[in-house]
Parts: C-alpha cells; structure tokens; sequence
C-alpha cells in the first residue's frame, strides 16, 4: 500500500492527528487539550481542524491521503462508526456520529474504533505485541482501559464493551468514584485521577494538584506520595493477576502516562501480578507498549488502510 492516512486520537485528555504511513511512520504530528467541559460540538471541532491541518500539509507536499482512521475514548459500534456510550471523560459524547461527521468535514472514509483498541492494533503490527497472538492489552491514564486479542483477532464483545476492565467492581463497598460515576471500580483506585485524589486525602492537600506533582514529591521522598503510586500499582497487579487466570493469553502490554511513573509504579505492579497462584499467568510476559503517544494515531490509520485496501480501493 503506497498510501496514507489520517489518523486521529481523541482522549479524555488530549486530542491529536497525524498522518501514518503503511509502515508505521508517523509525520505532521499535532496536539490540543481535549476540550471535554466544552462538550461534543466542541471535542468534534477540535478533531475537525487538527485534522484539517494535517491535511492541508499533506496536499502542500502533494502526499496523497487514502483514508481517515479514529481511536476515540468510548464504547465504539464499529458498524455505525458512532459513540454507543462514553463515561464522564467526556460530557455528551454518548450518540455522537463520529464517522459520518468526520466523513462530512474532512472527505475521506472514515473508520473509527476505540482507543485502546486501536493502540492494541498499533502494538500488534508494529510495536510490542508483534510477536504473539493471544495478548490483553491494557492503558493506565485518565481512566483504564483494556483491548483483547485472541488467535491475532480483536475481540470486541456482542456489544462493543469486550476489554472495559476499568469498571471491574472491586470493591462493592467502596468509596473512590470512576469516570462512569460509579463506585468501588477499578478505575476508581487506579487512574491518574485516582492517585491524585487518594495522595491529596492522605497528604490533606486542598490545592490544586496533579499526577506530575505526585511523582516529583514522590521522588523528594513524600512518603505520602509514595504510598499513593505504591497502592495504585499493586490493586492493579493484583486484579489484573486475576483476570490472567480467566483469559490466559501470551503477553500483558501496558501502556498510558500512569506506566510513566517508573520503577515506583511498575515494581509494586508486577511483583502484585507475579504473586498470582497459579503458575502459568504468574510467568506471563508483562511488557510496556512501545509507540508511545502515537500508538492509537499508528493502530487507527492502519485500520483505514486496512479496510481501505480491502474495499478494493
């Protein structure tokens, strides 16, 4: 295929859009916040000119775009290419056709899936899962979010929800709230967000605080502060260990801005998720995804292409 596509990321936290090459190259690279308070209109605004810029670099150079590939936070109905339901990380997103306004807006084919589903497609053709077949998939960020990968295939459910481990209950009598709004979830004691919150109620803090502001205290040794990175890490391991021992694949990846605390997140992570019982997910391969900030741009291109090529084009 010697073409390539747009590819979008729309996240609870920021949005970007590049162009993607059928080997995994990405150029024109732009990013915004996400404008989440502001609603839908606005977060499909901001995906409408970030791709619009990348579009009209591209024409500058005369590089011919073939499609437009989306990984957007939500549950995605892949057959419509519209938001079947999305939680609190982005007001009003719930219903938006997303395809069919990106397709209005900008004029190419549009395919649109979730983003951890996409950065799983990433992963798999060129970064960290290339080499295995059977793999879950899992981001640790502004929520937590997992994708399933069975015999090479995408797994997403009878109602596109296959991978939402971030709202396993796992606590039925909790007291951390996700982005679902809902309480005891697993999202709830292991986002960003929730290390956040859970330092600034053990420290007292009442200023404004944020993920990068723990992990430099942690550094500073904030006992405090250590603890919160610790905990999170380890009710995560330990969940995840469970869920190994009822799926069994291959590999664990691991992405999101979370995994980029370091060794105070990942130690007390894996060592919670070798503490599994039984022998053969206790073994398993835990790796860190590999693309970085591109994987879900990478992953959704390549699936425009994909579906590009296969429509004959």
């Amino acid at each position: 295929m010697n073409i390539t596509a747009l590819g979008i990321d729309i996240g609870g936290t920021k949005t970007a859009a590049a162009l993607v090459a059928p080997d995994g190259r990405v150029s024109h690279y732009q990013s915004v916040a996400t404008p989440a308070v502001a609603g839908a209109e606005a977060i499909m605004a901001a995906a409408v000119t970030l791709g619009q810029r990348v579009l009209q670099a591209a024409h500058a150079q005369g590089v011919e775009v073939a499609a437009l590939g989306v990984g957007t936070a939500g549950h995605v109905d892949r057959q419509r290419g519209a938001i079947s339901y999305a939680s609190g990380t982005l007001p009003g997103w719930s219903g938006v056709a997303v395809a069919q306004e990106l397709q209005d807006a900008l004029g190419l084919p549009v395919s649109v899936d979730n983003d951890v589903n996409a950065l799983a497609i990433g992963e798999g053709r060129f970064g960290a899962g290339h080499d295995f077949r059977d793999v879950l998939y899992i981001t640790v960020g502004t929520g937590v979010g997992g994708a399933l990968v069975f015999d090479g295939q995408m797994r997403r459910g009878a109602t596109w929800t296959a991978g939402e481990l971030g709202h396993l209950v796992i606590d039925w009598d909790g007291k951390r709230r996700c982005s679902c709004g809902h309480l005891g979830h697993l999202e709830g004691y292991t986002s960003g967000p929730a290390i956040v919150a859970y330092y600034c109620a053990l420290a007292a803090v009442h200023e404004p605080c944020d993920l990068q502001l723990v992990a430099a205290r942690a550094r500073n040794g904030d006992a405090y502060a250590q603890r919160a990175i610790a905990e999170s890490a380890q009710v995560l391991g330990l969940t995840l260990g469970g869920l190994l021992n009822v799926i069994d694949p291959q590999a664990l990846i691991v992405g999101g801005g979370v995994t980029e605390l370091g060794d105070p997140w990942w130690q007390p992570f894996v060592a919670a998720l070798r503490a599994n019982p039984m022998p053969g997910p206790a073994r398993i391969a835990v790796l860190p995804a590999q693309l970085g900030q591109h994987a879900v741009l990478i992953g959704a291109a390549w699936l425009a292409l994909c579906e590009h090529a296969a429509m004959g084009h």
